[in-house]
Order: C-alpha cells, then sequence, then structure tokens
C-alpha cells in the first residue's frame, strides 16, 4: 500500500512522492485523506493555535 501526498502547487494527489517535497504536504494514508490535506492542515493550525491561547492565558 503507497502512501499519498498532496501536492499545494497543482492542487493534485500523488501516489508516493513525485514532486519536489517543498510542494508537498503528506503522507497520509489514503487518497481521500491527501485530498483534504488543505483542510486537515487548517483544523491542526487552528487546533495547535487555541492550545497556545490556552497556555498562554494559564
Amino acid at each position: 500500500m503507497g502512501e499519498f501526498w498532496f501536492n499545494t502547487y497543482t492542487h493534485q494527489v500523488e501516489e508516493g512522492p513525485q514532486s519536489d517535497y517543498r510542494k508537498l504536504l503528506g503522507p497520509y494514508a489514503t487518497r481521500e485523506e491527501a485530498q483534504r490535506a488543505l483542510q486537515i492542515a487548517a483544523e491542526r493550525s487552528k487546533k495547535w493555535d487555541d492550545e497556545d491561547r490556552a497556555y498562554e492565558e494559564g
């Protein structure tokens, strides 16, 4: 079973890293998960921002 990557330049999913790593998000276990890469990244960033804010507020 291969890994899937999301290319942030082409917005295409690649099976196996085919492009320069600076253009890729991943790896993801499934093609569907890789297609949601930008949404997943945004959700994770928000979660980390919320955690940082809560830590700073004590």
